[in-house]
């Protein structure tokens, strides 16, 4: 038995756990925080959606590689994978909506530190989060029945008025018109630029570079680099719908999203932690801080190079 499962249905079972269950911890610590007024537990809260925001990536991506994998076998239904895929499209848009909302506002509460725990971030933040877990519900619905016909028939599902068609209409949009795929592929190397920017001046500051300016300067920034990033997301998205079965066969992208979804993380480090915030003109960062800065480096460059590789991997054959 595999301890780290590799194909796709399997890992596709084992990730979406998390958002699932995730979701409802999330939910509750901000609703539990907002009764304490523990400003403490809002934090960790926020943290959480964050997080989850970023692993919605990972699993919506093998969630499609579980499609091309299971599609065409017997008593499994391609309508209700389609509508499963296109309720999963949703509420993976929802969650990166508030993790990014969550990002915010932990980077506006570490430059305002007063900030009030009803401010309209933390009213948006509970807002999407609770609306994702009612998507993630129904995706996760229609999900279960894809393998398990004997609790409900796919007729029974469909019939139910769920809307479909979204997956589709983005591929569609993206192969039938000859700009889009330029257009996004412009897109995309600006966002790459704009977020490794900021990454790489945030990080040299902190290995040393540019000592005499505090890191609160390069703090302000960070913005930017989410900006970077969701271009190269919302871009990256579109390619991948619109060709997913080619680019869940080559051997670079999983590498790729890994290393991205780790990068992201790691500067949540440098987002919310003192070690970094802390660094006034003149100071010398932490050790810690250094090997996260090293690291956020490297992960950031495997990124760029495994996306240049991509098509020279072919179909991972």
């Amino acid at each position: 038995m595999e301890f780290i499962p590799s194909s796709g249905p399997h890992l596709h079972i084992l990730l979406n756990h998390f958002p699932s269950v995730g979701v409802v911890v999330a939910i509750g610590l901000f609703l539990a925080a907002l009764y304490l007024k523990n400003t403490t537990l809002q934090r960790t809260s926020l943290v959480l959606f964050l997080l989850l925001g970023l692993l919605a990536l990972p699993t919506y991506i093998s969630g499609a590689a579980a499609r091309w994998a299971i599609e065409g076998t017997i008593d499994i239904s391609s309508d209700l994978i389609g509508a499963h895929q296109d309720a999963a499209l949703l509420a993976f848009i929802f969650l990166g909506i508030t993790g990014c909302l969550s990002w915010l506002a932990l980077w506006q509460y570490r430059r305002t530190p007063g900030l009030s725990d009803r401010s309209v971030l933390s009213v948006l933040v509970l807002g999407f989060g609770i609306i994702t877990l009612l998507l993630m519900t129904q995706a996760g619905n229609i999900g279960g029945h894809i393998n398990h016909p004997e609790i409900g028939s796919a007729e029974e599902v469909l019939s139910a008025g769920i809307e479909s068609g979204r997956t589709s209409l983005v591929e569609a949009s993206v192969l039938n018109n000859p700009w889009a795929w330029p257009a996004m592929e412009a897109a995309h190397f600006i966002g790459m630029a704009l977020g490794f920017g900021v990454v790489l001046l945030v990080t040299l500051r902190v290995l040393g570079l540019a000592r005499n300016v505090p890191f609160a300067a390069f703090h302000r920034l960070l913005p930017l680099g989410l900006l970077g990033f969701l271009v190269n997301v919302v871009t990256g998205m579109f390619f991948f719908i619109a060709d997913s079965g080619r680019y869940v066969a080559m051997d670079g992208f999983p590498p790729k999203i890994i290393m991205l979804t780790v990068g992201a993380v790691a500067i949540v480090y440098f987002t919310i932690f003192d070690d970094a915030w802390d660094l006034g003109g003149g100071d010398d960062a932490p050790v810690k801080a250094k090997i996260m800065a090293g690291l956020t480096i490297l992960l950031w460059s495997g990124v760029i190079v495994f996306g240049r590789l991509l098509p020279y991997y072919g179909d991972g054959g």
